[in-house]
């Protein structure tokens, strides 16, 4: 897969002819269940016609640029690119969004697109809106697509559970520790990395050693409590991990975004993870974070927390 940062990157020169391109557009947060449905239908289609499939994203969030109140991210860019990598798409844009593409009008966006794309068909989902003040919905691509020879595919929701799969829906589950109901939008456990820094040594003291994450400022860090993870160290593989989100000072001159703190225990694990990244994949919410009347209290009820979260991942 082919990551450019601009549309001229694709094919430097003006074309209308040549390998046709199928292209979706959105933020695509998450990559969740209607992202994938999206994203694979498009691939088929390219796949069956001869032609490319390409998907625009933006960078950063546009909520972000726009003044309005930006979502906490499911997915950083180089996260979203990685699961993208994995969906056969030919090449994906990694669109800037800046106060000029606020400007830019809807007309003048797909212009460009036909201009360095042979656009036969543009795939999204029936909300989709875009250029200045979202002017450019389904009805006005359509009846432009219908003047520059491209067609206009509107794909339908995912539904989960009764309703429709969306970034928000999974971060209200995530912000309610509702693994079952977030994960299940995703199709895939809820991951969140970090750089591992330095916390108190509290852990190493009483015989529970944890590796403390600093993830990146605008990531959603799922509701306070205890979970059984899937840990990925950057050289050593995976491993089970009993992880505690909460609010407690743990680390050393910073603080978690939105006040949290993440830590974790690998099990049967004993090497130096410091300044490297952390990957955790949430599997299951085992209880709250609560306080407890002695040390021995909190270390038994730890021990208790990493023997489920063996068992848990065993079964699995």
């Amino acid at each position: 897969m082919r990551v450019v940062h601009h549309l001229r990157e694709v094919y430097p020169t003006p074309r209308s002819t040549g390998t046709p391109s199928y292209v979706t557009i959105g933020v695509f947060d998450g990559l969740h269940r209607g992202h994938q449905r999206i994203i694979n239908g498009l691939v088929e289609k390219a796949n069956g016609a001869g032609g490319e499939a390409v998907a625009i994203t933006f960078d950063p969030h546009p909520a972000t640029v726009l003044g309005e109140n930006a979502p906490l991210l499911l997915t950083t860019i180089g996260e979203r690119l990685d699961l993208m990598a994995g969906l056969g798409l030919d090449t994906v844009v990694v669109f800037p969004f800046t106060d000029a593409v606020i400007e830019t009008s809807a007309g003048d966006f797909v212009n460009d697109l036909t201009r360095h794309l042979n656009l036969v068909e543009i795939r999204v989902g029936r909300d989709f809106t875009l250029g200045h003040e979202q002017r450019g919905d389904i009805p006005y691509l359509r009846r432009l697509g219908a003047k520059l020879g491209f067609r206009v595919q509107v794909v339908e929701p995912v539904m989960w559970r009764g309703d429709v799969v969306h970034s928000s829906r999974i971060r209200a589950a995530l912000r309610d520790g509702d693994l079952d109901e977030a994960n299940g939008c995703l199709d895939r456990p809820y991951r969140l990395a970090g750089v591992v820094i330095h916390g108190r040594g509290l852990g190493q003291d009483i015989g529970v050693p944890t590796a403390n994450i600093a993830p990146p400022p605008d990531r959603l860090i799922p509701a306070g409590g205890v979970y059984a993870c899937r840990a990925h160290t950057e050289r050593w593989g995976t491993y089970a991990a009993a992880v505690n989100v909460g609010t407690r000072p743990t680390f050393t001159g910073r603080t978690a975004p939105q006040g949290l703190t993440v830590e974790a225990h690998l099990l049967d694990f004993d090497r130096d993870l410091y300044d490297q990244v952390l990957g955790l994949d949430f599997i299951a919410r085992l209880r709250d974070e609560r306080a407890y009347p002695t040390l021995n209290a909190l270390v038994a009820q730890m021990r208790e927390d990493i023997a489920q979260t063996e068992d848990l991942l065993n079964e699995q």
